[in-house]
């Protein structure tokens, strides 16, 4: 089975699924292995589901002509996604950085998608599994194409050029995360550039926030880039008041003085910033540009504001580093309302640099005068503080609702492993 007859089967059955949960009668099934699974034991089920074909990499029935074996499924889901990718001469717009990936993506599909047909990576599918799969929902009516790029060790970003092919380049930041697999912050910059690497060597483009020095370092030799700022830049925009929600002053790039998010926090700013560079770089009319941005509503607990009562919660655990949990932290410090309330769940994958990173946080904290403190889990158990500390977000909850708090503001938030959402559900 060659990769030229597998993209003529994939262009009559254009649906792809990995999981038989997910399976629509048409789709085709990519049976993959992991460490705990193996998607070969679950071809024909997914045929008697409905699958047009199942593609294996082990020997189950050689008469069954629905079955189509490869040396290995992922290479060969991986080699399609690029075959299928050469296929489109549109802009392919790569975002990736330890923080503001997915809201940096989903601000920029808003303003894009307003005025052109533009693809995008659903929900945070940015792995070695999820982007070939966000690759080949990208349909030939596509006029741009948005894909984010998570990583956590060196190579990883350079694996995914191979067959993502960007155009155009965006890194949101470089901050302190994934310390464990890059290990230490200079890794951190070496495989988030890793993007820059392959934009460089492919003469393509790159939108970058003039505010990080690093970004004009590892941006060497780019000829290319589109800066957005705060006080230089193609687009240079500052936060407004500090109200619940980030509101941004332009005073170059664009004619609108004022864009009112639905977005918490100050360090949203980059990324609005960036959506609205991307959208004047590519032409889509200012009116479109401002309304994008400012009906975007967060979700997925990212940033969001929820009222529960009279208490006012900012839910952003999505997740959480010592680079977006100091932005946080320090967010919330300036954020109106004097009965502030704080349920910090740890940061995992540091490594070695973990409990120098918790003490760190700790004395961050030390600096505001919160009313309450609450640190969440094993992270936190070797850290002198003089919080509280509960054993997971279900203790947390529970003292949450004990306090039975009134016209309270509310920070929640921590790494995805420590399901800090759970404390409000």
């Amino acid at each position: 089975m060659t990769i030229n007859e597998l993209y003529d089967i994939y262009l009559q059955h254009p649906q792809v699924q990995t999981d038989t949960r997910k399976l629509q009668p048409g789709d085709l099934f990519f049976a993959l292995k992991g460490a705990n699974f193996n998607g070969n034991e679950f071809a024909l089920q997914a045929l008697q589901a409905g699958a047009a074909y199942a593609i294996v990499d082990e020997e189950i029935d050689a008469n069954n002509k629905q079955l189509l074996q490869v040396p290995d499924v992922l290479t060969a889901l991986q080699q399609l996604a690029k075959y299928h990718r050469e296929q489109l001469d549109i802009p392919f717009i790569a975002i990736t950085g330890s923080n503001g990936k997915t809201t940096t993506k989903e601000l920029v599909h808003a303003v894009l998608s307003s005025h052109y047909k533009t693809y995008t990576t659903k929900g945070n599918l940015n792995n070695h599994i999820g982007i070939p799969l966000t690759l080949l929902q990208v349909k030939r009516d596509a006029q741009m194409a948005v894909v984010e790029m998570g990583a956590n060790h060196l190579q990883e970003i350079a694996g995914y050029c191979q067959y993502t092919l960007p155009t155009h380049g965006i890194i949101t930041n470089c901050g302190k995360a994934h310390l464990e697999g890059f290990g230490s912050a200079e890794g951190v910059r070496k495989g988030k550039g890793e993007l820059y690497d392959f934009i460089r060597a492919n003469g393509g483009s790159i939108f970058a926030f003039d505010d990080y020095d690093y970004l004009h370092s590892m941006s060497a030799g780019i000829e290319k880039i589109y800066w957005y700022g705060t006080q230089n830049g193609n687009i240079v925009g500052h936060a407004g008041k500090h109200d619940a929600f980030l509101s941004v002053t332009f005073t170059k790039g664009v004619s609108f003085a004022e864009l009112q998010t639905q977005l918490v926090g100050t360090y949203n700013l980059p990324n609005v910033l960036c959506a609205v560079a991307i959208g004047k770089y590519f032409g889509v009319p200012e009116e479109k540009i401002k309304h994008a941005v400012e009906s975007y509503l967060p979700s997925n607990s990212r940033s969001q504001l929820i009222m529960l009562g009279s208490n006012t919660v900012i839910l952003d655990a999505y997740n959480a580093n010592p680079s977006s949990m100091k932005a946080a932290i320090e967010n919330f410090a300036v954020m109106p309302g004097d009965n502030k309330v704080m349920l910090l769940g740890g940061m995992a994958e540091l490594g070695n640099d973990s409990e120098r990173e918790h003490q760190q946080l700790v004395a961050l904290i030390d600096q505001y005068p919160f009313k309450s403190v609450v640190l969440v889990g094993k992270y936190f158990n070797n850290i002198p503080h003089h919080y509280i500390h509960l054993p997971d977000a279900e203790a947390a909850k529970e003292w949450l609702l004990q306090q039975q708090l009134a016209h309270a503001t509310i920070l929640v938030k921590g790494s995805r492993a420590m399901q800090m959402e759970k404390v409000i559900s």
